[in-house]
């Protein structure tokens, strides 16, 4: 995905990107230095979910847009990028043994092996895959899915500001981008009520699942943390070697503190050059690091 992500920024990347989350909207403009805004938006007016409509002040969410992006953008039309909250779209890696070359079958294929774990119909869904570098073993293909009319929910705000989301993508998926190491790692990202797991391998997506807290306990943290690392050690043959903690502001030295105590792996904050890493920017800090190395590259 990250991959995809920098072959489309070399169009050449838009100047506005926006991360929607359930407590406000984080803004990009490229520059030099790159400019990061937040808007904070009331409680109500999104909610993630890959079930139900996400947007529920499309009016609210408009004006908010143009609150931050200033007059002079939304009189003309302008590529943006969107990144959504990582529960209003259902990611997947798959593994094959082998992958056919033809787009169609390509496309036939992942339907056909991602349709039963779907909390919804795949027929109305908008659907993205990217086969991930070959390591000699296995065809690994990640996979986005999420229901059309919440895309289009989110997408015509922005529509409406004279803003065309070029590009659309995930926090997670886009944050990917800052965990940065050669080895695995387990990045464990908070946003309101949702917290998001995955698993990376030198530069690769193993494993990426969100799960809705009931409430923000030590149990409700460490509870899916323990199967995601045995899956870890099965399918990687060793335990990830870092942490990596998003989102838990104030609470992320204890939380790290607690999960190096309980299974012996180093933690860490996520961090980026351009900004502290809060719950509402990670993904949004993961697009400028991809875009500054596109630069030097």
């Amino acid at each position: 995905m990250i991959e995809r992500l920098r072959r489309w920024l070399r169009d050449p990347p838009p100047a506005l990107a926006f991360e929607l989350s359930g407590e406000g909207i984080a803004m990009a403009r490229r520059g030099r230095p790159p400019r990061v805004t937040f808007q904070p938006l009331r409680s109500g007016v999104l909610a993630p979910s890959p079930l139900r409509d996400n947007v529920l002040d499309a009016d609210e969410l408009a004006a908010q847009i143009r609150a931050l992006v200033g007059p002079r953008e939304t009189r003309r039309r302008n590529d943006a990028v969107l990144i959504l909250p990582d529960a209003s779209v259902r990611v997947v890696v798959l593994d094959f043994d082998s992958f056919p070359s033809s787009i169609a079958e390509q496309l036939a294929l992942v339907r056909f092996r991602v349709r039963k774990g779907l909390p919804f119909d795949l027929d109305s869904a908008a659907l993205s895959y990217a086969v991930q570098p070959a390591d000699g073993r296995r065809v690994e293909v990640v996979v986005a899915a999420a229901p059309l009319e919440i895309v289009s929910r989110y997408e015509a705000p922005f529509r409406a500001c004279g803003l065309a989301p070029g590009l659309v993508t995930t926090s997670t998926l886009a944050a990917l981008e800052l965990v940065g190491e050669p080895g695995s790692a387990v990045l464990m990202k908070l946003s309101g009520r949702f917290l998001t797991i995955s698993v990376t391998e030198a530069g690769r997506l193993r494993l990426l699942r969100w799960i809705e807290l009931g409430e923000l306990s030590r149990e409700e943290i460490l509870g899916p943390l323990f199967p995601t690392l045995a899956y870890a050690e099965d399918e990687l043959g060793a335990r990830p070697g870092k942490i990596l903690l998003s989102g838990f502001e104030a609470l992320t030295e204890t939380v790290c503190g607690e999960l190096e105590r309980e299974v012996g792996i180093p933690c860490e904050p996520l961090r980026s050059r351009f900004g502290e890493v809060r719950s509402f920017n990670a993904g949004l800090l993961g697009w400028l690091e991809t875009v500054e190395e596109l630069k030097a590259a």
